[in-house]
């Protein structure tokens, strides 16, 4: 049984950072890649960002050089580090395992995420 619990989210001035973490259990965790999804209000869920298996790394152009993914494997657990944030990066943050495409097999619950 796949789980993947998020966490990190709250409420920030725009300027500030956030770490979020996604814990991930129930398969064999570095076997697939992690991504980052997000959902705001009114909008369609957007690419945020990817690490593979072998830490190779992708980000939305609208978050690149803010947002920084990362893992740590002996913890199975993803993270989102993200800096500079702005208004516009407020919505729910998702993370997600196997993914073809923008379809993933596995979501989180999400975490809210509010900059003001």
């Amino acid at each position: 049984h796949v789980q993947l619990v998020e966490s990190g989210g709250g409420s920030v001035q725009a300027g500030g950072s956030l770490r979020l973490s996604c814990a991930a259990s129930g398969y064999t965790y570095c076997s697939y890649d992690m991504s980052w999804y997000r959902k705001a209000p009114g909008k369609e869920r957007e690419f945020v960002s990817a690490i593979d298996s072998d830490g190779n790394t992708s980000y939305a152009d609208s978050v690149k050089g803010r947002f920084t993914i990362s893992q740590d494997n002996a913890k199975n657990t993803v993270y989102l580090h993200m800096n500079v944030l702005k208004p516009e990066d407020t919505a729910m943050y998702y993370c997600a395992t196997d993914c073809i495409g923008g379809s993933c097999s596995y979501w989180g619950q999400g975490t809210q995420v509010t900059v003001s």
